[in-house]
Formats: C-alpha cells, structure tokens, sequence
C-alpha cells in the first residue's frame, strides 16, 4: 500500500506546471532559517522493530515561524508535534497509537550571513506531551540547537544539531546530529541527502538513517505547496530499533513574505 501511495504522489508532482517565479522560494525550503514561514506535515513509515513484524509510522506536524527581532537579528523557532502508530514494536505488544513528546526549537540568527554562510544558535525545549511512555519519555528536557549553512548557486551545504536532557530522572540524554545536502534544480524540483542519526548517551546507541527525498512546489488554488517523497536507510540502529528501509511522504504548506 505504500509504494501504491509513492507511486501515484510522484505522479502527481510530475503533471504540475511549473512557477518560475518560485525558485528563490523552492530554494529557501531547503533553509532552516529562510525567513520564510511553513508549515511542513511529515509521514514515515519504518520497519524491523525487534520483530519483522515490529513497524511504526509516525506523524509528524512542524510549523516554522521567523519573528524579525532587530534589523539585525531574527528569531525562528521550529515545532515537532508528533502523533504515532505502531504495532509489534519490541514484540508481540499489539497496535497502539498516540501523541509523542513535543520539541520547540529556538534559533537566534543574524539577518545577514557572514562569508556566504548563515547560522543560528538557542535552545531547544523538550516537553512531555506523549499520551503513552511507548511514544515518548514524557518528562520535561532541553538543551541547546544550533544550524549552519551556506547556500552557492542553486546548493544548499549545511548541517543542524541539538543535544537534549532531561530535567527530571535523567532518562533522556541524546545528541541529534543532521548533515544535509540539497539541489534546487530549474522549474521548481529539489532533490536532498541528508541523515538524521541521534546518539544515546545512556543506552550507548547509535539511531542513523541516511534520507533521499525528492520534491516539487507546485500552487493548488493560489497557495503554496511543496509535495515530498522518498526512500531512507538505517546504516545503524540498536536491536529493538526500526531496521532496513523506510519511507518519507511529505506536504509543506509555504507563506512566503509579500514584496
């Protein structure tokens, strides 16, 4: 059914007309700190948790919204909600489903880059709203996030990471490391490389999955659309983690800034 949902979503994007009046803000999406806001709604789906049966497909819903604080410095801030579903993982444990625990980015940016490269840096803030401890360590965390990138031509070079704590029992203590690389090619279709591995200090594990997306704006009824999809790799995962192949479907809702 998935590949069914792949299939025909590539389809789609293939028959939209293209905008040339949007491949500066084809390229902004590929900029976490774009001044730009979005509203991304992410879909994935992994496998091979403990058990060839174990799966899960998490939701994820990631508003981006950039607030002009100086002439000289913005704010952006980046939300995680996610809803999940899975069945089997560790086990014979049944289908469940439920909301995870809820991350808020905050980076403090300067408007103008220096040398061609633009970053950010602030804290990022862990809140406990996971309606199950399967979906989440449903105790208050943070930590700190910081994104750098540079943007030649029609590339965009860069990476994001954040390292997170718990404030409570100390169950949470991950670094997030994401590396990432993306080409806005003519008429509106980016394609990206990037990985998204998190390390856990208290377990001693590696989770890193290797994405490949592809994506094209495109205007349904006037408003801004960017339409995503694509193949992951888990190059490494601990026993009980996702194993294998996974897959990415995405729509990004764009409110780009009036001339």
């Amino acid at each position: 059914m998935i590949w069914k949902l792949t299939f025909a979503f590539l389809i789609f994007v293939s028959t939209q007309s293209a905008f040339a009046d949007d491949s500066d803000i084809a390229k902004q999406l590929s900029n976490p700190l774009a001044s730009l806001i979005s509203v991304p709604i992410q879909l994935n789906r992994d496998t091979g948790f403990g058990t060839p049966n174990g799966e899960k497909t998490t939701l994820n819903i990631q508003p981006v919204i950039p607030f002009t604080l100086t002439p000289s410095i913005n704010l952006i801030t980046r939300t995680v909600i996610p809803y999940k579903w899975q069945t089997d993982i560790g086990g014979t444990t049944g289908t469940k489903s439920g909301w995870g625990d809820t991350t808020v980015s905050l980076w403090l940016s300067p408007s103008q880059g220096s040398n061609g490269v633009t970053w950010g840096v602030g804290p990022i803030v862990y809140i406990p709203t996971s309606s199950d401890l399967d979906f989440g360590v449903g105790e208050w965390g943070g930590g700190i996030t910081g994104v750098a990138l540079a943007q030649p031509g029609q590339w965009t070079i860069g990476g994001l990471a954040n390292h997170v704590w718990s404030f409570e029992s100390g169950d949470l203590n991950s670094t997030f490391i994401q590396p990432f690389v993306a080409y806005a090619a003519p008429n509106q279709w980016t394609f990206s490389l990037n990985s998204e591995s998190t390390y856990d200090w208290n377990a001693d594990q590696w989770t890193a999955p290797v994405n490949f997306m592809i994506s094209k704006l495109v205007s349904i009824g006037g408003q801004k659309v960017s339409l995503q999809g694509g193949v992951r790799y888990y190059v490494e995962s601990p026993d009980t983690g996702p194993d294998g192949w996974g897959i990415r479907l995405a729509t990004t809702f764009v409110f780009p800034k009036k001339p």
